[in-house]
């Protein structure tokens, strides 16, 4: 029983290392606009998505959703969908095929319920392309957008413009993804337009669904093989272009089939030779027998096979020969007794069928000898060949390596006629820049700064714009939901949030002006008032009033009321005996005999300002 479970658990890990194995979470968003309500339909578009949705799925991917004829509400919904899915996935690919557009350099994708009679609509009816890249963002590995909606926009055409200087590009604009392992493909180049195709699919789809797809190819060659195609396609008119950057490894969408290992196969072939030759040393047919049934098949399996059969044809010819041998002894002993004619007659004919036998097993033998040489050959030819298959693959590496050494020897030649003050500052901004972050998330997209942006140009953020949600950009999200009647949450950014406060093309939130200033459109202007008027409190203009001077009187003085009085205000004193001290503002000095200190208040007659008040009295 023990036996026999071992033998299914090997032939189970067999059959599981046979099979293909996708560790990857891979998860598409496939799109296809046609038919468009307010201009004439596209006809292929849902061909294409439908070609390309049937591109992913055979390709093993995890999650492949197919979307048609999207309104603007339903392409938003999709795509925060979209978004949910791709947290735990590991690849994210978004293809879109239908009408899109370019407004002031940024690129979007136009429903079919679109009107765009305005260049303003754009904002309300159309969704920009970051909210692609918001979708895909999540994806740990591979983000991947392809946009087949470069073709010649009638909209642009018939749209009206609200400001001459409005820039609306024919095609799609370049753009420049800022996360990292992030791809967007193009059908045309920035600034041109893709043809639609005569065929059922334009002929971006139809190179995509030949190339993207196999197994173990990178992207970058894949989407090169793409342009190709095109460019071969449509007489050169239109070339794909692909933007963003990937990483020094093979990015691929579908992986490469798993191949055995080749030192394992080495290994067992160098011990299926080690034993044929140990086998080949004892030369007996049970050995070969015990060779045959180890190794079943094979090439050293062939051999053993040829050596086993010639060690038969030279046992069947040695048996031959004993017997001709045998009967040609069996027919001499017959004719020296003197046997009867019919006895020796027959003796004859057996020894004839032996001699027969014989010279039949030595051809038989030959025929074997000469298959083990042939054999032999083969093997010694098979060596041959891969030697010089290992020949030519350590001279195409060598090459290779030759080449990449040229390249990064180019490359430092480069870098040393670059003028050193370049050089220089290059290596400072590459030591200001942050590493990249390594991590499995992938670095998210600034949610609060675009959404504090999108505040202040309806005027409900006077802060700061810095990506930081603070209680300020709380105050203008729920100045916002008081204008508006929305119920958004104001404690984080959300993506719920961003789309509403988008979709206001006019100012939400009133202009408060400071005083002296006025509300004009969306500035504050200084308010202006004509001669003789000046700027009230309640910054409206009012008459300038004139005040009359008043005179002041001079509060008399007490000193000056005292003089006039003219009396001595003075308290006497007793005359005090000889020795006492008598100090003034020049010193101090003994009272003489027979006079007496009197008090002088302040204004009296005999008061000198500094002096201490006292006066010397004397009879």
């Amino acid at each position: 029983m023990r036996a026999f479970l071992g033998v299914v658990l090997t032939a189970w890990l067999t059959l599981l290392a046979g099979q293909p194995a996708f560790a990857e979470k891979r998860v598409a968003l496939v799109i296809g606009n046609s038919a468009y309500r307010n201009v004439a339909k596209l006809s292929n578009p849902t061909n294409d998505a439908a070609a390309v949705a049937s591109m992913f799925k055979s390709a093993g991917f995890d999650t492949v959703e197919s979307r048609l004829n999207l309104t603007v509400g339903e392409l938003r919904k999709t795509l925060r969908d979209f978004g949910n899915r791709s947290r735990d996935a590991d690849v994210a690919v978004v293809y879109y095929a239908g009408h899109g557009i370019e407004l002031d350099g940024t690129n979007y994708l136009i429903p079919v319920d679109a009107t765009l009679e305005t260049d303003a609509d754009v904002l309300d009816e159309t969704l920009p392309l970051d909210r692609v890249l918001f979708a895909v963002e999540p994806a740990k590995q591979l983000r991947l957008v392809i946009l087949d909606a470069c073709r010649d926009n009638p909209f642009a055409k018939n749209m009206k413009r609200t400001i001459a200087s409005r820039a609306i590009g024919r095609g799609l604009a370049k753009v420049e993804p800022s996360s990292p392992n992030t791809m967007i493909a193009f059908a045309a180049k920035a600034g041109s337009t893709a043809s639609d195709g005569d065929s059922k699919n334009s002929p971006f789809a139809a190179a995509l669904v030949n190339h993207l797809t196999k197994p173990g190819l990178d992207l970058r060659k894949a989407f090169g093989f793409v342009r190709d195609d095109v460019l071969k396609a449509t007489g050169n008119a239109q070339e794909p272009f692909v933007y963003g950057s990937l990483g020094g490894n093979d990015v691929t969408l579908v992986p490469a089939a798993p191949v055995p290992p080749a030192a394992a196969s080495t290994d067992q072939d160098a011990t299926m030779q080690r034993n044929y030759e140990f086998a080949l040393q004892v030369g007996t047919k049970p050995v070969w027998d015990a060779f045959i049934e180890k190794y079943p098949s094979g090439f050293f399996t062939a051999l053993a096979k040829a050596q086993r059969d010639k060690l038969a044809a030279e046992a069947a010819r040695i048996e031959a020969t004993n017997k001709a041998k045998a009967a040609q002894d069996e027919q001499a002993r017959l004719a020296v007794e003197g046997a009867k004619a019919a006895e020796q007659a027959k003796a004859a004919e057996q020894a004839k069928a032996a001699e027969k036998a014989r010279v039949a097993a030595e051809l038989a033998k030959k025929a074997e000898e000469a298959k083990v040489a042939e054999a032999e050959r083969a093997k010694a030819a098979a060596e041959a060949k891969l030697a010089e298959a290992e020949r030519a693959k350590a001279a195409v590496k060598a090459a290779e390596e030759a080449k990449a050494a040229e390249a990064a020897r180019l490359k430092a030649a480069e870098v040393e006629k670059e003028p050193a003050a370049k050089r220089g500052s290059e290596s400072k901004i590459a030591a200001l820049t942050p590493p990249a972050d390594q991590s499995d998330q992938p670095k998210a997209i600034d949610l609060p700064r675009s959404l504090q942006a999108e505040l202040r140009r309806v005027g409900c953020n006077t802060g700061a714009v810095d990506g930081n949600w603070n209680a300020a950009s709380q105050r203008s999200l729920d100045l916002f939901n008081k204008h508006t009647g929305m119920k958004l949450e104001v404690k984080v950014a959300s993506v719920d949030a961003l789309d509403v406060v988008r979709s206001k093309t006019t100012r939400v939130c009133p202009l408060i002006c400071d005083h002296g200033f006025k509300a004009d459109g969306d500035r504050c202007t200084k308010i202006t008032c004509r001669a003789g008027y000046e700027v009230g409190d309640d910054n409206t203009c009012e008459k300038i009033e004139t005040k009359k001077p008043t005179a002041k009187r001079e509060e008399p003085r007490v000193q000056r009321d005292k003089a006039e009085r003219g009396k001595l205000e003075s308290t006497p004193s007793k005359p005090q005996a000889s020795g006492q001290i008598f100090c003034t503002g020049q010193g101090c000095r003994p009272v003489g005999k027979g006079c007496s200190i009197q008090v002088v208040r302040p204004g009296a007659p005999g008061y000198v300002s500094g002096a201490s008040g006292q006066i010397e009295v004397c009879n």
